[in-house]
């Protein structure tokens, strides 16, 4: 990034300034070790994200949600099983679902069949994925937490139909303009299968109690190369590994949002989504 660059940057970024964005535009994730933003584009991707309780999961999951809310192309679907993790997003969320399995698989049974629709309606004009010229809202489908849904609450029946769901979300959904983030307190191979974790084009582990554990997020073989969660220390919290552009881990500083930073965005968001298109 040149000097111009870090110039605009700053100035696009500065407190009180809450433009409408798209999710077409990268998201501001946080800043490297030298200090510069890292940011990320999710459309056409899928995040998981993982590490132990206060580690800086829940940074990252407001920053996405905040970015998301000021978009005017994007739709927020909400799961949350504390209720509190995301709770303070429920006014500009089209969807929240707290601890209820029943209403979390019904939910999730609505967003494959909007998928499905999405597909033939492609499938009928002979494309391959929308695109921002085509006026139809994404999806940003955010989970937290993982595990409480598919090997906590409920039957065994209903946790694997809530896995079967989200793989097939995360398999399929992206052309569809539906964006699947995934949280988990506990990296292990019970809540976060090979098969599952392996759909997930970007990752981002924070501290982990052990090496197989960043693993399980960043995948296999990555703690040997010296890129593993383990190593950071329990007082760097929002730290951790990405892995998205690239193709290499890079350790970042995820950025914080107090409850009042996140209630000066949700203003924000609802005076652009009462604001009537312009002519």
């Amino acid at each position: 990034m040149n000097r111009a660059q870090r110039r605009r940057y700053r100035r696009q970024n500065r407190p009180g300034v809450l433009a409408p964005r798209s999710i077409y535009d990268p998201i501001e994730f946080g800043i490297d070790e030298n200090g510069l933003p890292v940011e990320v584009t999710l459309m056409y991707r899928n995040l998981l994200t993982g590490g132990e309780p206060g580690s800086g999961k829940s940074s990252l999951l407001n920053t996405i949600i905040a970015h998301a809310a000021l978009c005017h192309d994007t739709k927020l679907w909400l799961f949350d099983g504390k209720i509190v993790e995301m709770g303070l997003w429920r006014p500009v969320a089209d969807v929240f679902v707290g601890n209820d399995i029943c209403e979390a698989l019904q939910r999730l049974r609505e967003l494959q069949a909007e998928m499905q629709i999405r597909y033939l309606q492609l499938d009928a004009v002979k494309r391959r994925k929308i695109v921002a010229t085509d006026g139809l809202d994404s999806i940003l489908c955010v989970i937290d937490e993982l595990a409480w849904y598919s090997v906590t609450t409920g039957t065994k029946d209903q946790q694997e139909e809530f896995r079967t769901l989200v793989r097939d979300l995360v398999a399929r959904g992206r052309a569809a303009g539906i964006i699947v983030i995934a949280a988990t307190q506990r990296p292990s191979a019970d809540i976060v299968p090979t098969s599952l974790r392996d759909l997930f084009g970007f990752r981002a582990a924070f501290r982990c109690t052990t090496d197989s554990s960043s693993d399980i997020i960043l995948s296999q073989g990555w703690a040997g190369e010296g890129f593993s969660a383990k190593d950071i220390r329990p007082e760097d919290i929002g730290v951790g590994f990405l892995l998205a552009e690239g193709g290499m881990p890079r350790r970042f500083k995820a950025a914080y949002l107090t409850d009042d930073h996140i209630q000066l965005v949700i203003a924000a968001a609802m005076a652009l989504r009462n604001t009537p298109p312009a002519a």
